[in-house]
């Protein structure tokens, strides 16, 4: 609409003897209602953007002046400056970014062998119902023990390496990942089905054209939950049997009562979450958009 007063003088003649009805048949017009509504859409974002922002600075700002006035103690609780300083100290000579690589890398290797074996494993479940009843009850089992009790038998078993983070890293994701993709799988339209098997489909032409496109929402939101899932195993996993990596860092800092370690640790982990979440969600948007 803002563009109107640039158009020739015939033009604008012309559409203004349109009515509103053939104006919203045009493709591409934007009524002002639907400006309107746009706008408040926009300054919505910008508000929660905004109040986001103001809130984790108003809760550093107090976090600080608390620290400084005694109100809670420096040594237990650190401070956002001492945090700062830590961190641009080891910044400075390096030692920072070898514990921050070991632990993204362990992330994301556990992370696409979740993936894979997560999908892969769902599609044989549904290519074998008989199968699928028999395993079901261990997977809901398993999904349901607290993976921190597996973390010292797998540092029997596989030793303390980064092999063995990224098992454990698995092993948090792995079981729910499975059991959401099954019964993601087997909620597909059935008259789609019916209709595959009436043009002399097999099960192939049914998961091909039918099952993986109808469930690629799925798959990503899946996608989504479990790559926090894979970076709080490999934590557990640096509790236990590593020599480098956050996890490493934060139990080390807590037997050594280097306390500014662990709530920078802690930070970088909230701030590694949040990109790699991210990533995830512009890759659905744009798969989305397709």
């Amino acid at each position: 609409m803002k563009l109107l007063h640039k158009l020739p003088v015939p033009f604008l003649r012309i559409w203004n003897h349109h009515s509103d009805s053939e104006k919203n048949s045009l493709p591409g017009y934007i009524s002002p209602e639907q400006l309107i509504f746009l706008k408040k859409i926009r300054h919505h974002r910008q508000f929660v953007f905004t109040a986001r922002i103001l809130l984790l600075i108003l809760f550093l700002l107090q976090w600080e002046l608390c620290a400084n006035a005694g109100i809670v103690d420096s040594f237990i609780f650190s401070s956002p400056s001492l945090i700062a300083e830590t961190f641009l100290s080891m910044c400075r000579d390096q030692s920072l970014f070898a514990h921050i690589a070991v632990t993204l890398a362990e992330t994301l290797v556990s992370f696409f062998f979740v993936v894979i074996l997560g999908v892969g494993t769902a599609i044989l479940l549904w290519c074998s119902p008989k199968t699928s009843r028999i395993l079901e009850p261990y997977l809901v089992v398993l999904n349901s023990l607290p993976k921190s009790a597996l973390a010292p038998l797998l540092i029997v078993w596989l030793g303390a390496n980064e092999r063995t983070i990224v098992v454990a890293g698995m092993s948090v994701a792995i079981f729910g990942s499975v059991i959401n993709l099954y019964s993601g799988f087997c909620q597909a339209d059935p008259e789609k089905l019916k209709l595959i098997e009436t043009l002399g489909g097999h099960k192939k032409e049914k998961l091909t054209k039918i099952i993986l496109p109808a469930s690629l929402p799925l798959i990503i939101s899946v996608m989504k939950v479990n790559i926090g899932l894979c970076l709080v195993g490999v934590i557990i996993g640096e509790f236990i049997g590593a020599r480098k990596g956050l996890g490493y860092l934060i139990i080390y800092g807590s037997q050594t009562f280097k306390l500014t370690w662990v709530l920078m640790s802690i930070m970088i982990l909230c701030i590694i979450a949040m990109g790699l979440y991210t990533v995830l969600n512009l890759l659905e948007k744009y798969i989305q958009k397709r």
